[in-house]
């Protein structure tokens, strides 16, 4: 089946203040114990961008992906949204707020449906109170409705028609990759954060995902942070990229030029090295995350 190609309800009632999506972190710093995960990161992200952050395992990207969306609190810094410290904002209140996220361990009800995960995610947005939704009174039954229909553009959107009736539980892990998306979307998120959205999917299984993230940002504005280990992925889609290395950033630019950063190189390969058929392990990471 296509995707759905209108624009769904919640991008099409956004105006200015509603897409507005501006994120500032300044000297932020986070250790556990002795060991510093985060140190003094200085990053932002503007309305509209697709910011790609980067870096070799154990470099501290999930755990900056935590503070921006309140699982971790900072020892030191500030995170300053849409002009507000929500530094230290509860998750549930950053989602108040417009911050909606994906996780690198795929957080969903597998004994739900598809359709039941999803409308959890519209659950911020629900205007009704516990007794109405007891007795399912008309109002409630209206409103219920419009979330369903809101619900049913992003399952058409994510082609998702098939399996909308299937509990998670019973999907491969590439579309529950997918459903997890899905939800992150019913939030309506000023902000959409994705940590390894395509971490064990089969190549058309990324294809597919990187045709939705690519409609998301610059057919409707989407303003949206990626970690990703997939480089060409992240070279072919991102706004900008920034470079973490043992919690501290290493790097921040367009991909062309952090592509060719020779600390970058170093920090992914170990230098500049020449291997046994006389190439430089430079040229390599040119070809791997080019």
């Amino acid at each position: 089946m296509k995707s759905f190609r209108g624009e769904p309800e919640i991008y099409r009632q956004r105006d200015q203040g509603r897409t507005e999506a501006e994120l500032e972190v300044k000297s932020l710093s986070l250790s556990f114990g002795g060991i510093q995960a985060l140190s003094d990161i200085d990053m932002e992200v503007h309305t509209g961008e697709l910011v790609a952050v980067i870096g070799p395992n154990g470099a501290g990207k999930t755990s900056l992906l935590n503070c921006m969306t309140g699982y971790y609190r900072p020892q030191k810094g500030r995170i300053i949204f849409n002009g507000k410290d929500v530094t230290r904002h509860s998750t549930h209140s950053l989602t108040r707020v417009g911050i909606g996220r994906t996780f690198q361990n795929i957080e969903l009800f597998p004994g739900m449906t598809v359709l039941s995960n999803m409308m959890l995610g519209r659950h911020i947005h629900c205007r009704y109170g516990l007794i109405p939704g007891c007795f399912f009174s008309p109002s409630v039954r209206k409103e219920e409705i419009r979330h369903r229909r809101i619900l049913e553009e992003i399952i058409d959107f994510l082609e998702m028609q098939a399996i909308r009736n299937k509990p998670v539980g019973s999907l491969p892990y590439g579309m529950r990759k997918r459903v997890e998306l899905g939800r992150a979307l019913a939030l309506d998120p000023r902000l959409l954060v994705l940590d390894e959205p395509f971490a064990g999917m089969t190549l058309e299984e990324k294809e597919d995902m990187v045709r939705f993230l690519l409609e998301l940002n610059a057919g409707w504005g989407q303003t949206m942070i990626l970690v990703e280990h997939d480089m060409s992925i992240v070279m072919s889609i991102s706004t900008r990229v920034t470079v973490l290395n043992f919690g501290e950033k290493l790097a921040e630019g367009t991909p062309e030029a952090v592509q060719s950063d020779p600390k970058v190189i170093a920090a992914y390969l170990g230098g500049g090295q020449e291997n046994g058929n006389g190439l430089s392990r430079d040229n390599g990471l040119q070809a791997d995350i080019g």
